[in-house]
């Protein structure tokens, strides 16, 4: 009979099996309330799983991560309830937890509208407070096709048909609505009293656009009130922060139906990432980096090699020429070490560090695309090392500060890193991905870095090390990127003469640091809500008359910022000063110089920054030091 292993070491007897409530209730009453699931040897289950063997076993609570994964997985089914009593017509596909929520698709014969929600959500809170049991059940996968088909829900049978035969099927009931899952779930409904929904979307059926278009409703789901609220402001100032929004408020860019997917940059958008590029230019010399250009278009042979053909191809946009497939290069890593092995290198030339603001495209799906956040035309702040084994360390722990340097001076301090680890399907050996694997958790270790591991997310040629921002309101954002690759400079035909005059295939580390300048560009605008500091702001200071009185002395002091190196635009309009301060103060614009004929007889300049902190009356002299200390400094 099990003896049961609690997590503070202590052990418990029963002389029969006994279910996860059953062993919460021998703890304590308080425990046995709490508890939503179980873990039974790091398997998560429901409350109702019996143990019947010795086993290390904790109760999960709604203070635990999986408490809440539990909670948001069971409002989903919630969801579905609530829309089949409303909908009998409706069918139900699938319902998975996703960050901050939950979603569930549906086909019904008409969109749902806003005061559909309203009702369905109102309909959750009622079978909520029904407080229905939530129970498994198991049923032979042909016996579970039949009954779904039997009450018009092809879907979920087709989703029963792809599962083998000889597994059964489990089924999750409460009250009258019964659905596929594999759990666990809350006891009862009324474990669900925090979640609001948030918004209908289109979804394909299996991501696929031959298929038919779907209906997600997206929700959210939490264990306390106010946890819902803070979510609900993140939402809200999220959505002020938008950087499509924002592009079009501060004209800084446009994307169209023509392009899909490629953005179309107007002059203060392109200021923004010329100053990023320039930036991340002099990081590429003052660290050793040779910058180099590599072709567009690629002949198919070169992907071939490479393994991009066979792993990327969906993802890639092909053309033909003379009876020839060419492939418009959706990275920059094989072009790179065209110009490796374009002369003879020796191991004194190593470390080789390449580095090229390549333009890339990738075929993604339209449906994933948004904004300039995720697009199929960008560039990348992109870096190959050629190294040797015993130089990898060095070089991941040199790019690991060098990557933090560079977030610090973009106003990004909070940063995490991940580790994402071999693939399915992968090219390479278990003994080269071993070797890989193992190089960047020592350069980590050796940097003093904390880091998270991704099983499966590594590229199929290598593992990389993923660097992940946090905004000014909690937001992640994945960024920078190292990979140890051993696979791609051999299929490729690159090698280096060795000490003893032997020739060697190079290890190649792909690294970049902003990554993609379009989704860098995004993820600032959002962070700093398009008030960009100063060294980064299409226009820094605008300079603005009180009347036509001042027209030429307005003209020299904006001239003299230019002359300066500033980025100044002068405003003459015959306006009201406060109609200008506000319009320039709702295009962000860090200082606004105004000039009036006290100015002009002194020969001063008054300053207000976009906060609208009045700095009072300086000498033109004053805010030239002032602004380019605040340039140089990187002021945030």
């Amino acid at each position: 009979m099990p003896d049961i292993r609690l997590p503070d070491g202590a052990v418990k007897h029963f002389d029969s099996p006994v279910t996860v409530a059953e062993l919460a209730a021998t703890i304590g009453a308080g425990l046995a309330k709490a508890a939503l699931a179980g873990k039974v040897d790091g398997r998560l289950v429901d409350t109702s799983f019996l143990i019947d063997h010795d086993a290390q076993v904790s109760i999960v609570t709604e203070r635990d991560p999986e408490g809440l994964e539990v909670i948001r997985h069971s409002t989903a089914h919630l969801l579905a309830y609530a829309v089949k009593s409303l909908f009998p017509d409706a069918q139900v596909t699938i319902g998975p937890v996703v960050e901050d929520g939950f979603y569930y698709d549906f086909s019904f014969k008409r969109p749902f509208t806003p005061e559909d929600l309203a009702a369905i959500e109102k309909t959750m809170t009622e079978l909520a407070k029904k407080d229905e049991p939530v129970t498994r059940s198991l049923m032979p996968r042909d016996d579970a096709i039949r009954h779904f088909e039997s009450i018009g829900e092809h879907y979920k049978a087709e989703i029963i048909a792809s599962i083998p035969s000889d597994e059964p099927i489990s089924l999750y009931t409460e009250g009258a609505f019964t659905d596929l899952c594999r759990g666990p779930h809350v006891p009862s409904t009324g474990r669900l009293k925090v979640f609001k929904l948030m918004k209908v979307a289109g979804a394909y059926w299996r991501g696929d656009p031959r298929n038919e278009m779907l209906q997600r409703i997206y929700g959210t789901a939490w264990t306390k009130k106010d946890e819902l609220d803070a979510y609900l402001h993140r939402i809200e100032e999220a959505e002020k922060r938008d950087h499509r929004r924002l592009g079009r408020q501060l004209d800084l860019f446009h994307l169209q139906d023509e392009a899909p997917g490629m953005v179309f940059w107007h002059p203060k958008g392109w200021s923004i990432w010329q100053q990023v590029e320039q930036y991340m230019r002099a990081v590429y010399r003052d660290n050793g980096y040779l910058e180099v250009r590599t072709p567009q278009v690629l002949d198919r042979s070169l992907w071939e090699k490479s393994g991009h053909w066979a792993n990327y191809r969906d993802n890639m946009f092909t053309t033909e020429s003379e009876k020839h497939d060419f492939a418009i290069k959706p990275m920059n890593c094989p072009g790179h070490i065209q110009i490796f092995n374009a002369g003879l290198r020796s191991y004194r030339d190593l470390p080789l560090r390449y580095g090229e603001f390549g333009a890339c495209h990738r075929n993604e799906p339209s449906g994933a695309l948004h904004g300039i956040l995720r697009v199929r035309g960008f560039t990348q702040d992109d870096g190959h090392i050629f190294c040797t084994e015993d130089q990898i360390q060095p070089e991941c722990i040199s790019f690991h500060d060098l990557a933090l340097n560079v977030y610090r001076d973009f106003g990004f301090a909070d940063v995490v890193v991940k580790l994402a680890l071999r693939p399915t399907p992968r090219i390479g050996t278990d003994e080269q991905w071993e070797k890989a694997e193992e190089a960047l958790r020592a350069a980590l270790r050796a940097c003093g870095a904390q880091w998270k591991e991704l099983p499966g997310e590594g590229a199929f040629y290598g593992p990389k090390i993923e660097y992940h921002l946090q905004d000014s309101i909690g937001r992640p954002w994945q960024v920078g990127t190292m990979q140890v690759d051993f696979q791609l400079p051999g299929r490729l035909g690159a090698e280096y003469v060795a000490a003893d005059d032997s020739r060697k295939v190079p290890v190649m580390l792909h690294r970049a640091i902003v990554g993609s300048l379009e989704r860098f560009i995004g993820i600032l605008i959002e962070n700093h809500a398009g008030a960009m500091p100063l060294w980064l702001a299409p226009v820094q200071v605008t300079v603005m008359t009180i009347t036509d009185r001042q027209r030429e002395y307005a003209g020299q002091v904006a001239q003299a910022l230019r002359d300066a190196g500033l980025r100044a635009s002068s405003d003459l309009r015959n306006e009201k000063i406060t109609y200008k301060i506000r319009e320039h103060s709702l295009q962000k614009l860090p200082y606004h110089v105004i000039v009036g004929d006290k100015e002009q007889q002194s020969q001063t300049v008054a300053v207000r920054t976009r906060a609208g902190e009045d700095l009072g009356s300086m000498p033109l002299a004053a805010l030239l030091s002032r602004l380019q200390r605040e340039v140089a400094g990187k002021t945030l």
